[in-house]
């Protein structure tokens, strides 16, 4: 009875799905957050994400749109692409953020940075794509065409997105990298979106969480939108 109970639980197992916990070591393109003290795994990294800010409409005031310069100061890195990353809870920019952002990005580029362009991450609900399009062309504008735009992307894109606003994407942003997670932890149903994300059209990354659950499905290295990986770094105490 003993041996049957072993038998079907080792077979229960080889039946089950086979994630592992993300590790960072395995992959050579993060994000930098606010906040997130240093790791080694930093020495391997060949693309960075780096936050440099947040738009918000303050609660007091929701008619003014404050930009708080967020993470670490302009330095040199060594890393082959950097991204500068903006966080926005509104759209609504008023001439002086843009002042700010691109130049900030200008600075960066002049400390000896290989600048690859601006992350705009930006949760942008289904219903409110058309809008979200609108603000990335006129950004898009803004941009001096040498850098690129890269935008973050919620995985019910794949499936509830309108395709006349996901089209207008394409020629605008030069990536998509899409949450798999939410909060500081691995989203559980991300397997259920991941198979038609083909189906934006777009250039598209996926995001995972350090420490998060995360099973690499065999169909994502056959897409041929598919560009690879981004970690999100967190502090030791917030993995555990």
């Amino acid at each position: 009875m003993k041996r049957r109970l072993i038998a079907l639980l080792l077979a229960t197992l080889a039946s089950s799905p086979a994630w592992a916990a993300v590790d960072a070591r395995d992959h050579d393109a993060f994000w930098l957050w606010s906040g997130v003290a240093s790791q080694p795994v930093l020495d391997q990294a060949r693309t960075l994400y780096v936050l440099q800010g947040q738009i918000f409409a303050p609660r007091r005031d929701r008619q003014r749109v404050e930009f708080i310069a967020q993470g670490m100061g302009v330095r040199r890195l060594p890393q082959q692409d950097l991204w500068i990353v903006y966080r926005a809870h509104t759209l609504r920019w008023p001439e002086a953020v843009y002042s700010q952002l691109l130049g900030q990005v200008s600075r960066w580029q002049q400390a000896g940075n290989a600048v690859t362009g601006v992350q705009i991450d930006f949760d942008a609900r289904t219903r409110y794509l058309q809008e979200y399009v609108t603000f990335l062309k006129d950004l898009r504008q803004r941009l001096p065409a040498r850098y690129k735009l890269s935008i973050t992307g919620l995985m019910d894109w794949s499936s509830n997105a309108d395709p006349q606003a996901i089209g207008q994407l394409q020629g605008v942003v030069d990536e998509v990298v899409v949450q798999t997670y939410q909060g500081r932890h691995s989203i559980p149903d991300y397997a259920a979106y991941l198979p038609r994300m083909s189906r934006l059209g777009l250039p598209f990354k996926v995001g995972l969480i350090q420490g998060g659950e995360w099973q690499a499905p065999e169909y994502l290295q056959s897409s041929p939108w598919f560009r690879g990986y981004v970690v999100f770094l967190q502090n030791r105490q917030s993995r555990d």
